[in-house]
């Protein structure tokens, strides 16, 4: 019990710390030359009249007393964040931060989900450098501009859950299938599910994209964006520019390494420098050992002609190549 205290004390500490770093660092990345002056009177003029608002909310509070003042204060800094969203030019910056941001903590939420639910720890990484998922961030950056549209728009409730679901939807079924044509893979099916439309779609995570998507638009959007803001200064520019080229430099070499697996099983020699470098150091054994819920060539599940899956005489799923999943 005494050991336990004291991991738990340190593991506190250690993210207390790692807070702090991270913190300390976005502060000084606001600091240093600026940009153009466009850009920073765009960004301090936003500020300026959401901290306007933000008074005037207050001011009016100012007689409130117990859960009443909690609750006018909560309103005031709503009030506050929307007229800063209203000024706010939502651009690649943004996008960045956020497809950064959600492929982590995405991958994180299914981790965790995978644990509880299934008692799997298994690896669910979707690039073969860093803790990233890019389904999960593509799906926030998605999210985070259809919601910023809808918001402009005054949409209701109901119309944000139906566009978010169908995004959802799409965005599942076109990496799915681009993930089963290019290479021959499949990271999840839904073939088994009553409720599945296609291999890669089902109702139950249609709803699921449905109530992220108004949970995102309602309460985690405007507090990110507000959080986020609008690029001042140079180190800011420089250091999110530097993190897109190392995601698009991720999700390439992700690329080449299923490219050259699906062409190892195909028996297709390395044709130059590069790609024996590449299989010689993304082999197949990192492959199954970084990707372990994916499935490529004869490990993907058997399907019959009518498209469900092949089970044996014990309930468990058959692979192509004939191997209990």
């Amino acid at each position: 019990m005494f050991l336990s205290l004291i991991f738990v004390a340190f593991l506190f500490a250690v993210i207390q710390g790692f807070v702090r770093v991270v913190v300390y660092f976005w502060e000084w990345l606001s600091r240093g030359d600026q940009l153009g002056e466009k850009h920073v009177e765009r960004a301090e003029s936003a500020l300026e009249e959401s901290e306007d608002v933000l008074e005037r909310e207050l001011a009016r509070a100012s007689g409130a007393r117990g859960l009443s003042r909690v609750f006018a204060r909560w309103h005031a800094t709503n009030e506050a964040i929307d007229e800063y969203l209203d000024h706010l030019h939502l651009g690649w910056y943004q996008a960045v931060i956020i497809f950064f941001l959600g492929s982590m903590a995405g991958l994180l939420i299914e981790e965790v989900w995978m644990l509880v639910s299934a008692g799997l720890t298994e690896s669910r990484v979707g690039l073969v450098w860093g803790p990233f998922s890019p389904l999960y961030g593509l799906g926030a950056v998605l999210l985070t501009w259809l919601s910023f549209y809808l918001r402009s728009r005054g949409a209701a409730g109901w119309q944000v859950f139906l566009v978010s679901a169908l995004v959802g939807g799409v965005l599942e079924q076109i990496a799915g299938w681009s993930m089963s044509t290019l290479f021959d893979a499949e990271s999840w099916t839904y073939l088994a599910l009553p409720d599945h439309i296609t291999q890669w779609v089902a109702w139950r995570f249609l709803v699921a994209w449905g109530v992220l998507g108004l949970v995102w638009c309602r309460a985690v959007m405007p507090r990110l964006l507000y959080q986020i803001g609008m690029p001042t200064t140079r180190r800011q520019a420089v250091f999110v520019t530097l993190v897109a080229l190392y995601l698009v430099a991720d999700v390439a070499m992700t690329l080449v390494c299923f490219d050259r697996k699906t062409e190892r099983d195909a028996g297709v020699p390395p044709a130059n420098a590069f790609e024996q470098w590449v299989d010689t150091n993304y082999n197949d054994d990192f492959i199954s050992s970084r990707f372990e819920n994916l499935k490529i060539g004869d490990r993907r599940d058997l399907v019959d002609e009518d498209g469900n899956i092949v089970l044996d005489e014990d309930g468990n799923a058959l692979s192509r190549g004939g191997d209990r999943q």
